[in-house]
């Protein structure tokens, strides 16, 4: 049975500040055949100072206003918010988005009912807001980009606090004190999703290190993904092929428009694609059995061989190597017979160039 991959068309801050591009990268993402949108929810002042640098693909791809000034330009209100809710429920696409402060998750949680959250890798490390996404109960896209294994382990530990007391922590060892808990690990098991992540804008195939995905799934036994940041979708789809259960992927409705992120974007073509190809992978990833396909039968029969005579053979004539040949098609004695039946008797006539009986 083909394995099942959840899309999520990463929409990002691509639509500019701009409610109109907002919807239309719904639209997109929808006709891509995606399963999910994603965006970003934040206050701008919540999320970063006004000395916070910019990062260097953000400096290649946006103007010389600050981060903050930045930031402040793709806000999205509440308003904005709804309005892209309902033309989600329309166009039959599931919304998400990644809150990066307290008061935008309470935004997501409380007034719009999301019950699924994704997590940026740069909120891996923050602590407050992890304890506050685990109490809301919803379930944890979690992305892993920057982060050692301890780091995973340790954000984990705060999502287990937080999803198994009510109780204040005393102090940063109670969040691993509380993996010592089965139970804890029965609800991560049950709520988080591990997203492999490379944090470079867009990020080149020999920094991927898509075996990392082995490594957190053996370490914490949990449900893995990955979140692409390279160039094209060869690498999505051998993260497909090697266990993904999720699929990330920024997208954009043109690579030339100003702003962060639209470089390492997806057009709405190449999203398309990216959507059939991973149902392609998915089909061809079958089951673990080894064994002849329906339509193998019947072309073995002519891509095989069965024994012939290489000679005319005579009833009862000790057979002998130089009597017999391996020919197609193979709808007669296997080759692999061939040492039983030498030194027996012929049971029969058999004319050279004819199979054996």
């Amino acid at each position: 049975m083909s394995q099942k991959t959840t899309v999520i068309a990463e929409a990002g801050v691509n639509h500019n500040g701009e409610i109109e591009m907002a919807l239309e990268l719904v639209d997109a993402a929808a006709e891509a055949g995606a399963n999910v949108v994603k965006f970003q929810t934040f206050k701008a002042t919540d999320l970063v100072s006004k000395s916070a640098q910019k990062a260097d693909y953000q400096k290649r791809s946006a103007d010389g206003d600050s981060q903050l000034d930045m930031l402040r330009k793709l806000e999205l209100d509440a308003a904005d918010h709804k309005k892209i809710i309902q033309h989600c429920q329309k166009r039959g696409i599931r919304f998400l988005s990644s809150p990066f402060d307290g008061s935008s998750l309470e935004l997501l949680i409380s007034e719009f009912g999301l019950r699924d959250i994704k997590l940026g890798s740069g909120e891996l490390t923050n602590g407050p807001l992890l304890l506050d996404v685990a109490r809301t109960g919803a379930n944890v896209l979690l992305s892993t980009g920057m982060s050692s294994l301890s780091e995973v382990e340790e954000a984990l530990g705060v999502l287990a606090f937080g999803m198994s007391t009510d109780a204040s922590p005393r102090s940063r060892s109670d969040f691993l004190m509380s993996l010592t808990n089965q139970g804890a690990w029965t609800t991560l098991q049950q709520k988080v999703t591990l997203l492999h992540c490379t944090s470079d804008y867009p990020a080149s195939p020999e920094d991927t290190n898509l075996a990392a995905m082995d490594t957190l799934k053996q370490a914490f036994g949990l449900a893995v993904g990955y979140s692409d940041h390279t160039v094209g979708n060869e690498i999505s789809f051998a993260a497909v092929a090697r266990g993904a259960s999720v699929i990330e992927k920024h997208f954009t409705l043109d690579r030339s428009l100003p702003g962060p992120d639209h470089a390492a974007s997806l057009e709405p073509d190449e999203l398309r694609d990216l959507v059939q190809g991973i149902h392609k992978v998915e089909q061809a990833i079958g089951s673990c059995r080894k064994q002849p396909t329906e339509i193998e039968l019947e072309t073995r029969k002519v891509a095989r061989k069965s024994l012939h005579a290489a000679r005319n053979i005579s009833k009862g004539q000790t057979l002998a190597a130089g009597d017999l040949s391996s020919l197609r098609p193979g709808d007669g004695v296997s080759p692999m017979e061939y040492w039983d039946l030498l030194t027996r008797p012929a049971e029969d006539d058999v004319e050279a160039g004819a199979k054996l009986p």
